[in-house]
């Protein structure tokens, strides 16, 4: 274990993220966390997170959880937009866990403006930006899951859109003692390019006659590439009896297109039922600049007779130089 840890933090160390490449990627959705439990605890949790809410940080921990699950989440964001999430997993005992989802961004209506109209000429549009994953997980021995999510990302402006694919891979790994390790590998795919009939211009042609006709013009729109990302993560979960349970974690993120950055979580449950977390987030170069910080939530479980849970999670996180905070409430529904 000693020896794991130390190769694992020299390579960390080794790391850095390349703030020359700051806004040279795209599709920064995905990039937005989901579900209240992980944003409190600032997404510390990669080693052990498990269920449907593991889809989005680590997906080998969707095996874990040994049931089957749906999740709906709800995120008041920034600059009022919202996020919606929603994501479902079967367990099929030996062959491991499926799971889908999905994460969609509401804009509101956007006022439409031309040239002739640049303050509007009337009609709306709101943009379509959304992301759909098929997860598979599975639990390979008593300590190690793995599982890769593939994801469909499409971004849409009117007539105008890029779609794109990546791959998330993740491993988590548990060692005696209550201690955990997660490894995941983030949005490794294709480039995105935006392309549509809306990006077409109608003008006349240099050094026609003026009596010609128009001639039709398109742009040529210049690729993107995804914010992939590389991010460790190791908790220790220490319970005081058989009441009151404390897990602390920390994760670790080199990111392609920016700050590498750390962040830190804690969770504390009373008999599994009742919760109390908070995280915090930070660059580790130009800390100045981070968007977001402090975070903390609370949730409630309940398990049936039947075999049946329900869990409610809130989180709040703020949000630098933003007047609103982010809101985040999620609902889970367990079938054991």
């Amino acid at each position: 274990m000693k020896q794991v840890l130390i190769i694992f933090l020299m390579a960390s160390l080794a790391w850095a993220g390349d703030v020359s490449r700051k806004g040279t990627t795209g599709a920064d959705q995905l990039l937005i966390p989901v579900g209240a439990r992980s944003i409190a605890t600032g997404g510390a949790f990669l080693s052990n997170t498990t269920g449907v809410e593991a889809i989005y940080f680590n997906p080998a921990g969707l095996d874990l959880a040994n049931n089957s699950e749906a999740m709906f989440s709800y995120m008041s964001y920034i600059a009022d937009m919202n996020i919606t999430y929603f994501a479902a997993g079967a367990n099929f005992g030996e062959l491991g866990s499926v799971g889908i989802s999905y994460k969609g961004l509401d804009f509101g209506d956007i006022p439409v403006t031309t040239l002739d109209a640049p303050d509007g000429n009337g009609a709306t549009y709101s943009p379509a930006f959304f992301t759909v994953g098929l997860t598979y997980a599975k639990k390979v021995t008593d300590r190690v899951a793995i599982g890769v999510n593939a994801k469909m990302i499409h971004e849409g402006i009117m007539n105008t859109a890029a779609n794109g694919f990546a791959v998330d891979f993740g491993v988590q790994y548990r060692f005696p003692q209550n201690l955990s390790m997660g490894v995941a590998v983030k949005n490794i795919g294709s480039n995105m390019k935006y392309d549509g009939q809306d990006l077409q211009v109608k003008t006349q042609i240099p050094g026609s006659n003026p009596n010609s006709a128009l001639g039709s013009f398109a742009p040529v729109t210049e690729e993107f590439q995804l914010p992939s990302y590389f991010e460790m993560s190791l908790a220790y979960d220490y319970r005081f009896n058989e009441a009151n349970n404390i897990l602390v974690g920390s994760s670790f993120r080199n990111n392609n297109a920016g700050e590498d950055n750390i962040v830190f979580g804690m969770e504390y449950d009373f008999s599994k039922m009742f919760f109390v977390r908070a995280g915090y987030d930070m660059l580790l170069q130009n800390a100045d600049q981070s968007i977001y910080g402090l975070a903390m939530g609370a949730g409630v479980n309940y398990n049936f007779t039947d075999g049946i849970s329900m869990s409610l999670d809130y989180a709040y996180r703020d949000v630098q130089d933003f007047p609103t905070p982010n809101h985040i409430f999620t609902l889970k529904l367990g079938l054991q």
